[in-house]
């Protein structure tokens, strides 16, 4: 698994408008979001799809979503908004 590259993330571009909406979130860098100076979501793309790794819920580690359908990236959008409250 490798991060996205600026092509993967072309794919992506309802989803990436719907984050850059997300009040709080700055893009660092295509694809690579962060909450003031700690980073919150990033994509990765494998042979199995295009994958995000959200901050979880306890802000220690990520938890890896599926965004390679319209299914998970409303759930990644959905629990993001959650996570900035």
């Amino acid at each position: 698994m490798r991060h996205a590259r600026p092509e993967d993330l072309d794919r992506l571009d309802d989803l990436l408008g719907q984050l850059r909406a997300l009040p709080g979130l700055t893009e660092k860098s295509p694809g690579t979001f962060y909450v003031k100076s700690r980073a919150f979501l990033h994509f990765h793309q494998d042979p199995k799809g295009m994958f995000a790794d959200l901050r979880d819920a306890s802000g220690a580690g990520f938890e890896r979503i599926d965004v390679t359908d319209a299914a998970g990236q409303a759930e990644l959008v959905a629990r993001a908004r959650e996570r900035l409250g």
